[in-house]
């Protein structure tokens, strides 16, 4: 295998290459005992590259998404909204979060040390109808004609224009307008091989795949191609030869729509939009926890395989995308803890953690400095951020159920138990052990079966373990396996131990 220079150190013989590309561009490339995305939401390169030194690598995080990184419209005068890095102007590496030199910068960065590096990419639209339409680079481009001539893309690339009336028609959200923006031809050969060379270039700056905006609003054929002609990654960054970028796609689907997203699964990931739906419906009790105990395909879920899950994501926790009022967020800190806490001990799906800054306004970009550049993400001596930064991938309860989910990696659910309503609690095979008390109003205090060996454990929710002591609360395992478990209702409502967490015994 061939290892680029700076990848030595963690350059891994993923020695039994996946048999088929289709399965290969399922696999995300986690380094063993690492697992998890975290989506750094509109963050610099420059802060990227810092965070998977100093915190994503060493407390077990698998990877990192990106936001677009394409050339991309600039709106000052609506004080830059998130969205405008959603409408590109040509497929160069220039947007908020930095140059080319600064992206191929973070990625040789984050691969040094073992952290994975997705691209959010767009390329089913351009920008809106905008005439003149000014990148943040200071090109221009005529939207209204559909002229972009960075690329150059011109009129005769795009589907005519057409806006979409019923999401039961597939034709209509294939062909025609998302929210106004120019749609591509993906089926034309020119815009395909545009397509692929932009993505090809991301291949050869080292990262390990991709997750495609707007999927739902392409045609799977024309993605089946554009994927099949990608390179494999790059074995100049460490990557094992053969083998396919890591690609989940965005498919909202709760069901009742034209558009599947089993149209997509064959031959890529999917966003799974459902679970977190059906997360917040049980975490806000409107669904009783019991039910949690199939929790995955029998819900109506995809094979865990080919789903990439989330609590939130940049688009649903402002109330866009799908999900609604039942999509729990960082603003409601409890119960977000208990739900990605369960999404992190829950065997099914490969888990996206969400990393945000504070808004208000549902437009609102990403905090900014007096000349409209984006704020350093400040770190305090607490291991919080600053500067507006939420950072929920930090947030200790957050952490420490990564170390759980990868301490426990390989086993399956084991001793469920729960009080036939809102209060439940099971293992992870004899690694680790978690509980949820959602009762209103209720305590929960119930000798429960952990599946752990005697010995006293630290809750990893409440604290941690530092030099073999508990600076949260302790749980003493019997020789039996079993616990005497409290969780008052003004508590968190989750405890979670593992093996990791045992001081003595």
């Amino acid at each position: 295998m061939a290892c680029g220079l700076r990848a030595l150190a963690v350059c891994v013989a993923l020695a039994a290459a996946t048999p088929t590309p289709t399965r290969a561009q399922k696999n995300p490339y986690a380094l063993p005992g690492r697992s998890a995305v975290v989506h750094l939401f509109e963050w610099k390169f420059r802060d990227i590259a810092r965070e998977c030194e100093e915190f994503l690598a060493p407390m077990g995080y698998a990877a990192v998404q990106t936001s677009p990184i394409a050339e991309h419209l600039s709106q000052p005068k609506k004080g830059h909204p998130w969205w405008e890095r959603y409408q590109p102007m040509s497929f160069r590496i220039v947007s908020r979060s930095g140059n080319e030199s600064r992206f191929a910068e973070m990625v040789e960065r984050c691969n040094y040390v073992g952290v994975r590096v997705y691209v959010d990419v767009v390329f089913n639209h351009m920008t809106g109808p905008l005439k003149p339409a000014r990148s943040i680079a200071g090109t221009s481009a005529d939207g209204i004609n559909r002229n972009y001539p960075e690329v150059p893309f011109h009129s005769n690339h795009f589907n005519p224009k057409c806006d979409i009336h019923t999401y039961n028609d597939v034709n209509q959200v294939r062909n025609c307008l998302l929210s106004g923006l120019n749609d591509l031809n993906q089926t034309n050969t020119y815009v395909r091989e545009k397509i692929i060379d932009f993505l090809n270039r991301l291949i050869d700056h080292g990262v390990a795949g991709f997750r495609v905006d707007a999927a739902k609003h392409m045609w799977p054929a024309d993605l089946e191609y554009i994927y099949s002609q990608v390179k494999n990654l790059s074995a100049r960054h460490g990557f094992a030869p053969g083998l396919r970028p890591f690609i989940y796609q965005e498919v909202i689907d709760l069901g009742g729509e034209g558009v599947k997203k089993t149209d997509y699964n064959a031959f890529a990931r999917v966003t799974e939009f459902k679970y977190g739906a059906e997360i917040g419906n049980v975490f806000r009790g409107h669904n009783a926890m019991k039910w949690l105990k199939n929790f995955g395909s029998e819900w109506g879920l995809l094979p865990s395989g080919d789903a990439l899950v989330f609590v939130d994501n940049h688009d649903n926790q402002r109330g866009h995308g799908a999900g609604g009022p039942t999509i729990i967020t960082h603003k409601e800190p409890r119960l977000y803890k208990m739900a990605v806490a369960f999404m992190l001990s829950w065997p099914y799906g490969y888990p996206r953690v969400m990393s945000s800054y504070s808004f208000n306004n549902t437009d609102k970009g990403p905090p900014i400095n007096k000349n409209s550049s984006i704020k350093n993400v400040t770190i305090t001596s607490n291991g919080k951020c600053g500067n507006g930064w939420v950072c929920e991938h930090r947030w200790p309860a957050i952490v420490n159920m990564i170390e759980f989910r990868n301490k426990v990696d390989g086993t399956a659910v084991a001793n469920w138990w729960d009080n036939g309503n809102y209060q439940i609690a099971y293992s992870r095979g004899d690694k680790g052990f978690i509980v949820f008390n959602e009762e209103m109003g209720a305590d929960l205090k119930q000798i429960l079966k952990t599946g752990l060996a005697e010995g006293s454990y630290c809750d990893v929710i409440s604290g941690k373990k530092m030099r073999n002591k508990c600076t949260g609360r302790t749980v003493d395992v019997g020789k039996d396996g079993n616990a005497a478990i409290t969780l008052l209702k003004e508590e968190e409502g989750v405890l979670a131990i593992h093996i990791g967490s045992k001081i003595h015994g």
